[in-house]
């Protein structure tokens, strides 16, 4: 019998409900590699060990006096949140070490709806700062790396959770995803990403974020796996039904590389991003999909506007005035200027934004799904963004380098094909379809975006599984 990490999120869920393995012993197992393995993947901030030994013998109990037939969904599950999600009890840091870290009172709605469905947490993962950038760094704890090469990044926000589950450290793991921040991790590390259509994810609403950027969303190794999560995360959907059993039409899918980032930060995608691309293109035309090129046209505009919506919510944040200065440079950059913005440019910025979403909902709908690829670079170097020499652990505020603006640029190079998604609010799932390397586990891993109309989460997950994934 294979190892329960080696396992599938979906195998483990069925071992867990007809009692092949207790919750405590899957609890025991995950919590003993987390204990190997996070000193140097830095995939968890914190650890809830004695937590999640009694919430995992609360679900044996459960198990001994119900019997699988009246089990929730997720019964007895090893998972984890991200640091910028609270649990009852743990520590909330959101990455920073300018909050006082006080355990939350209360459980946020997407852990509630977690807990409700029967999982057993194992503690917070690594974050970067307020969840602002595409790396998962910070001055609270080391960086998440990349299980699949230690001196690479494990992308963020959402990259402790993708590095605990490429890594074997959890089963699989939700992520929130605001610019890319699911896709991009699930990227980096190898994984299947899916961000959900706005206001699907009833639990993923959050204050601060004026645009409706953020959803919640799956990170896991299959598309089976995402659609499991996804039946939890909407409640009375089919989504691993539509999986298992359902089979994609024949799509006309539109393939383009044009970037709304393009005209602020001119870049030129890296050869292994091309292929990557290629890849996708020959799996999506051997499963008999119609691929063509996408004339797709931007505003010029996007760059200001996005970074004004999607800074607004650290501008508004409640920090006092003495820490300020314990803040990374580029968030406190972005909040002196969110704050010095008038609200009249934010509602300027929210405007233009509606507007980006109608004309690029018009010119994605000459298709069934967009195609891209998920990012323009390799996974980067830990302290690579930062320009913190070769990623080093932890770095005081004195000696953290400050080129914010910098930063930023890298980061939207990086990336240039993720934020527009979230501004449109249309699902987009990342597939692990290239590495580096030549073959599957090989050097690093690159992949694909799929970008659908609303309420085309089970079609993506269809495709996905398809080109078996």
């Amino acid at each position: 019998m294979a190892e329960l990490h080696e396992l599938s999120a979906l195998a483990l869920r069925d071992l867990l409900r007809n009692g092949t393995v207790s919750a405590t012993d899957a609890a025991a197992h995950f919590l003993a590699r987390i204990d190997r393995q996070n000193p140097l993947l830095g995939a968890f901030i914190t650890v809830t060990a004695e937590q999640a030994m009694e919430q995992a013998r609360a679900a044996d109990a459960l198990h001994a006096r119900a019997g699988s037939g009246h089990l929730p969904p997720l019964h007895g599950m090893p998972l984890a949140f991200k640091d910028l999600t609270d649990v009852a009890g743990v520590v909330t840091t959101h990455g920073s070490a300018a909050l006082d870290h006080k355990p939350a009172p209360t459980d946020a709605p997407l852990v509630s709806l977690f807990k409700e469905a029967g999982v057993v947490s194992l503690g917070k993962t690594q974050v970067p700062e307020f969840g602002l950038t595409a790396y998962s760094e910070n001055r609270v704890a080391p960086p998440s790396r990349n299980p699949h090469a230690p001196s690479r990044s494990s992308g963020g926000s959402s990259g402790g959770s993708a590095a605990a589950v490429a890594a074997g450290l959890l089963p699989f793991a939700p992520g929130t995803d605001g610019g890319g921040s699911v896709r991009i991790p699930a990227a980096a590390c190898g994984l299947v990403g899916l961000k959900p259509g706005r206001g699907l994810v009833a639990a993923g609403e959050s204050a601060g974020d004026p645009a409706r950027l953020v959803v919640p969303g799956p990170l896991a190794r299959n598309a089976e796996d995402a659609a499991l999560m996804m039946d939890v995360l909407v409640p009375g959907n089919q989504y691993l039904r539509a999986v298992q059993q359902g089979k994609p039409p024949r799509l006309r899918i539109g393939v383009t590389l044009e970037s709304p980032w393009s005209a602020a930060f001119p870049f030129t995608p890296e050869r292994d991003a091309l292929d990557a691309l290629h890849a996708g293109e020959a799996l999506l035309e051997h499963a008999g999909h119609s691929l063509s090129d996408a004339a797709i046209r931007y505003d010029n505009r996007y760059p200001d506007a996005f970074t004004t919506a999607w800074t607004a919510g650290v501008g508004a944040a409640r920090i006092t005035p003495s820490r300020e200065a314990l803040l990374a440079p580029l968030t406190r950059t972005f909040r002196r200027r969110a704050q010095q913005r008038s609200p009249s440019k934010l509602a300027e910025a929210l405007a233009f934004l509606r507007q980006f979403q109608h004309d690029t909902l018009v010119q994605y709908g000459q298709w069934d799904l967009m195609l891209m690829s998920a990012l323009a670079q390799t996974p980067r170097p830990v302290g690579w963004f930062t320009g913190t020499a070769h990623g080093t652990e932890r770095w005081p505020s004195a000696q953290w380098p400050g080129d914010a603006d910098g930063d930023y640029r890298k980061q939207c190079e990086f990336a240039p094909w993720s934020s527009m998604v979230n501004v449109c609010g249309l699902p987009a799932i990342a597939l692990p379809v290239h590495w580096t390397g030549g073959a599957p586990g090989s050097g690093l891993p690159m992949g694909i975006q799929l970008v659908g109309p609303m309420g085309s989460e089970a079609l993506l997950l269809q495709v996905a599984h398809q080109l078996g994934c």
